[in-house]
Formats: structure tokens, sequence, C-alpha cells
């Protein structure tokens, strides 16, 4: 088609087999669009065009994609608020007859309905680029493309988390991300270790808390914001599916590789004794386990 159609916050330009998604960086729209700036959909990648009434003198021009074609929207699983879902463009009721125009084009590239309605066997839409980090309410959070690691907050992270020690895991030996949106009361982000049972078969996770568990980064308020952790989180399920449809990692008998994190800033490993110390002192570490973690900690110096 090779048309543009501008509405409130963004822009699509129409192209042979895809639509181009532009995000305008006004100081209305949402944080998530300054993020994703824009994002290129295949055609293959919808499964629906709709055009309805929106609000205030609206209509809204909505696509939306099939299961499995866009990480974003995998991660996200329906928790976007309707006013930051990057596939509805918004426009002025009297570009109406014009919007319309346009969804019966789109709807003519798209799959035949029956195959639409199918899951995509791989992603379609690029993810996009992640912040290499962000803070969490226990963690910082950091991806490097092939790894994520987590290094624990001495002022928010639990007893648990202390324990076992800052993580660090590498996208071949996850099965998926699940991401829980900071706008809830409990919101998360959980990596999904490739866990199998003695007979090597893909073994059911046990559930964690999410404050108990090192494979989880706990949000709270101001902590993880949607436009941060929402993109990270993506980014990171792209690589897991890659590094599964690449074989990486087939051989390894499942399992999360672990690796820890080294770190020789004495500030910081002081600040983590001193907090070592207050769970020994509170009954929460034993001897022991103090002894052996202030040993690890020194051994980082």
């Amino acid at each position: 088609m090779g048309d543009v159609l501008a509405g409130i916050q963004a822009t699509w330009e129409f192209e042979e087999d895809s639509v181009l998604i532009r995000f305008e960086r006004g100081i209305r729209t949402p944080r998530l669009f300054h993020a994703l700036r824009e994002r290129r959909v295949p055609h293959e990648a919808l499964e629906s065009v709709t055009l309805s009434p929106g609000k205030r003198g609206t209509v809204v021009l909505h696509a939306v994609p099939r299961a499995g074609a866009d990480p974003l929207m995998d991660v996200a699983a329906g928790q976007l608020k309707e006013g930051c879902d990057p596939y509805r463009l918004v426009l002025p009721a009297e570009r109406e007859t014009l919007a319309e125009y346009y969804a019966d084009e789109l709807r003519a590239r798209l799959l035949p309905a029956d195959e639409a309605k199918e899951p995509a066997e791989r992603f379609l839409v690029a993810a996009p680029e992640g912040p290499p980090q962000f803070k969490a309410y226990d963690a910082k959070a950091s991806f490097d493309g092939a790894k994520v690691s987590f290094r624990w907050s001495w002022t928010g992270a639990s007893s648990a988390k202390w324990k076992a020690g800052d993580q660090t895991f590498r996208v071949d030996a996850l099965s998926g991300v699940e991401w829980r949106s900071p706008e809830a009361f409990d919101g998360y982000l959980r990596l999904l270790p490739r866990a199998r049972d003695t007979e090597g078969r893909p073994a059911a996770p046990v559930p964690v808390p999410a404050d108990q568990d090192p494979a989880t980064v706990v949000f709270g308020l101001g902590y993880g914001p949607v436009h941060e952790s929402l993109p990270f989180a993506a980014a990171v399920l792209a690589a897991v599916r890659d590094a599964v449809g690449s074989g990486a990692g087939g051989g390894s008998g499942g399992g999360v590789r672990v690796l820890t994190a080294v770190r020789r800033d004495p500030a910081d490993i002081a600040d983590r004794i001193r907090h070592l110390g207050e769970l020994h002192q509170a009954g929460l570490v034993t001897d022991d386990e103090y002894c052996a973690k202030k040993a690890e900690l020194l051994a980082e110096l």
C-alpha cells in the first residue's frame, strides 16, 4: 500500500508485507511507547483487524496479533492497560472512513482466518530493544543478550535470596519468562528454568513465593516500571526461544547453570557483610551459614 495513517500518539505506515508502527514522543504518550519507538509487524503476525468507536470523539483501529508472534505481547499476557496497547491506533472520528479503508486493505493481506487463529511457530515481530538493566525492589536485573543476572539489594532482598547469593542464568538454560505487571499488587519478573526429572523429562516447576525465589525479582511501588521491565522481559524471552530453536545447551541435560557474579568493590563487599551480620544477629542465618557466606564475600575482594 505504501500509505501513512497518522493517529494520536502513533503513525502506521502500510507496506507491501508489513505495517511499520512509529510511536510519538508527546508528553501524554505512554512511556512504554517512548521505549518501543517503532515496530515492524509482518502481515502474517496478525490474526485480525477491527475498527470501533473510541472515547471522546475517536475511533480505534486495532490489529490483533497472533499468539506466539510477538514476544512483547506474549510476555504481557493481557496485562497491558488499553491505552498502552501498541496495536491500537486512535484517530479522530472524522477520519473513520479513511480508517475503514485501511482496515479493509489490511484484512485482505492477512492469512486465511483458520491459519491466522493458529499460534505462530516462531516470533515474527522483533523483540524490542529493552534496557540492558533495570532496578527492581530487591535487586538490579541485567541482560547482555546471553545471560540474565540478578544482583540482590541489601535493603530489599529476603534472607533466602541472600543465602542463595547473586544469580546469573544463561538463556539456553531457561524455558521462558513470567512477567506480572508492576501495576499489580505483587508484580515480579520470574525466570523459568528448563528443569528435568530423574528420567530426563520436563519437570513441573515447584511454586515458590516471588520474594523467596532466587530466579525472581520483585517490583514493588516505583520499581520495575512497565516501560523498563516489560521490554526487558520480552528481549529475554526472544533470546530464550532463539537458544531453544538453535539447539544451544541441548546436551546439558537441563537444569539452570548458575554462575557466581564477581565483584571487587570493597565498599560493596563491606555493605553486604554488614547486612549478613544483621541477618545473623536476627537469627535468620545460622552460624555456619554466616561463616560460609562471609568467606565467600571476602573471596571476591
